[in-house]
C-alpha cells in the first residue's frame, strides 16, 4: 500500500474520459511540437549558418507569449474556454500546415520564424485556456495527480521528441517532421472538440488590470510565482552547459547531450514517484523544498569535476524542478477563483517561458565576465537565498491546505451564484474561499 501511494497516481486517466482524451492529445501534440523544434533549428541553421538566426528562433517563440499572455488570459476568463481553446488549436494547426508546405517548397529562415511567431501567438491563448480545464474535469482530490500526469506527458515528449525529430530529418528531411507535427495537432484538435462546454464564471472583474491586482494581492499565488522566477532567473544552467563541457569534460558532444537528458530523466523519475508529494496538504512547502533543492544541486554541479557526479546532480535538479513545478501549479490552482483562473494561468505561462530565457541570459553574462563555475555557484546560492526569503515572507505557503471533499461544478454548468463571485482581488485569498483545486518551462523548466 505504501509503495502504491508513492507511485504516479493514474486515477484521473481511469475515471475521467474527457481528461484521458485531453491527456493523450496533449502527449501527441507535445511530441510533434518537440520534433518541430528540432526541425526549425535545423532548417534555420542550414539556410543561414548563423547562431544569431538560431537564437532568434527561441525569441520568436517566447516574445508573443510574454507580450500577449495576460491579454489572452483576460479573454479566457470572459469566453467559453472550450470554444476559445478550439480557436487557438485551429490556428496552431494552420501554422503547422504552412510550416510543412514551406519545408517541402524550400522556404526561407525569415518565413519559418514568422510562422513560429504566429503559432506562438495562438499558444499564448491556448496555454492558459487548457490550464483551466482540470478543475472542471477532475474532483479536487485528483488535482495533484492530474498535474503530475500532465508533467510526465511533457517530460516524455522532451525525452523522445528531439531524438525522433533527428531520425526523421535524416531520413526524409524537415518536411517530414513538420508533417508529423501537423498530424499530432489534428489529434489534439479532435480531443478538444469532444470536451464539454466550459463557460466562464460570471464576474465584472474581467480586465488585465483586475488580474494584475489579483496576482499582486493574493499572497500564496504571488509567492508561488515569485519562487518560480527566483529559481529560473537566478539558477537556470542550460546556457552554461557547452562551456562546462568544454572546460571539464573534453568538449565531448556525447557528454553535452547527456546534460539535458539527465535533467529530463530526473524529472521523469520524480513524476513516476509523484504520489509522494501530490497527496500532500502542504503543496507550498513542497514547492519551496523543491526549489531549494534545485538551487543547491546546481551550485554543487558548478564545482563538481567528475562527469558522473555532475550528471547525478543534474538528475537531482531535474527531479526537484518537477516537484516544484507541479506543487506551484497546485498552489496557484487551489488559491485562484475560477473567474481569475485564465489570467493566473497566463501568468504561470509567462513565468515559465520568460524565467528560463532570462536565467540563461544571466548565466551567460556572468560566465562571460568571470567563469562558468562562478555563474553556476552564485546562481544556485542566490536561488536558495531568494526562495528562503520568499518563504519567510509568505507564511501561507507553509500552512496546510484544508481537506477538500466536494466536487467542482459539473462541466458546462456555471458555479452556484453564492460562490461565483470571487473575493476582492486586492486582498489575500484564504484557501477555503478559492474555487476547488485544479498545470511552468520548463518550463526545461
Amino acid at each position: 500500500m505504501g509503495v502504491s501511494r508513492a507511485l504516479l497516481d493514474v486515477t484521473p486517466l481511469r475515471t475521467s474520459p474527457h481528461y484521458r482524451r485531453l491527456w493523450i492529445g496533449g502527449l501527441l501534440s507535445g511530441l510533434g511540437g518537440q520534433m518541430a523544434v528540432v526541425a526549425v533549428l535545423y532548417q534555420v541553421w542550414e539556410s543561414t549558418r548563423s547562431t544569431i538566426w538560431t537564437g532568434a528562433a527561441g525569441l520568436a517563440q517566447a516574445l508573443p507569449i510574454i507580450v500577449f499572455g495576460l491579454f489572452a488570459g483576460a479573454l479566457v476568463d470572459r469566453a467559453d474556454r472550450r470554444r476559445f481553446y478550439l480557436i487557438t488549436k485551429v490556428g496552431q494547426a494552420a501554422c503547422a500546415v504552412l510550416l510543412t508546405v514551406q519545408a517541402f517548397t524550400g522556404g526561407s529562415a525569415p518565413l519559418v520564424l514568422c510562422l513560429v511567431a504566429v503559432q506562438s501567438l495562438f499558444v499564448a491563448g491556448g496555454g492558459p485556456a487548457s490550464r483551466t480545464f482540470l478543475s472542471r474535469l477532475l474532483p479536487p482530490e485528483q488535482l495533484g495527480a492530474g498535474l503530475a500526469l500532465n508533467r510526465i506527458s511533457f517530460q516524455g515528449a522532451m525525452l523522445a521528441g528531439p531524438a525522433l525529430g533527428g531520425l526523421v530529418i535524416s531520413e526524409v528531411g524537415v518536411g517530414g517532421c513538420f508533417l508529423i507535427h501537423t498530424v499530432t495537432f489534428a489529434v489534439a484538435l479532435w480531443t478538444a472538440i469532444l470536451l464539454p462546454p466550459m463557460p466562464a464564471t460570471p464576474t465584472g472583474l474581467t480586465g488585465v488590470l483586475a488580474g494584475l491586482r489579483f496576482l499582486g494581492g493574493n499572497r500564496p499565488v504571488r509567492g508561488a510565482l515569485l519562487t518560480d522566477l527566483a529559481a529560473t532567473v537566478l539558477a537556470m544552467p542550460i546556457s552554461l552547459f557547452p562551456v562546462v563541457n568544454a572546460e571539464r569534460f573534453g568538449d565531448d558532444p556525447r557528454t553535452l547531450g547527456l546534460f539535458l537528458t539527465a535533467i529530463a530523466a530526473g524529472g521523469v523519475v520524480a513524476s513516476a514517484l509523484s504520489g509522494t508529494f501530490t497527496r500532500s496538504r502542504r503543496p507550498g512547502a513542497v514547492m519551496v523544498a523543491g526549489s531549494l533543492t534545485w538551487g543547491v544541486a546546481l551550485a554543487l554541479f558548478g564545482v563538481t569535476p567528475n562527469a558522473w557526479a555532475g550528471l547525478a546532480l543534474l538528475a537531482v535538479a531535474g527531479a526537484a524542478d518537477t516537484v516544484a513545478v507541479v506543487s506551484r501549479s497546485t498552489v496557484v490552482q487551489r488559491h485562484t477563483p475560477d473567474a481569475f483562473l485564465g489570467r493566473a494561468a497566463a501568468a504561470e505561462q509567462i513565468v515559465g517561458q520568460a524565467g528560463p530565457d532570462v536565467g540563461n541570459l544571466r548565466g551567460g553574462l556572468v560566465a562571460a565576465g568571470s567563469s562558468a563555475t562562478a555563474a553556476l555557484v552564485s546562481g544556485g546560492l542566490l536561488c536558495v537565498a531568494a526562495v528562503a526569503a520568499i518563504a519567510a515572507r509568505t507564511p501561507e505557503l507553509r500552512e496546510p491546505e484544508p481537506a477538500v471533499t466536494a466536487r467542482p461544478p459539473e462541466p458546462g454548468k456555471p458555479e452556484p451564484a453564492a460562490t461565483a463571485r470571487p473575493p476582492e482581488p486586492c486582498e489575500p485569498q484564504p484557501a477555503v474561499a478559492a474555487r476547488p483545486p485544479e498545470p511552468s518551462k520548463p518550463d526545461i523548466r
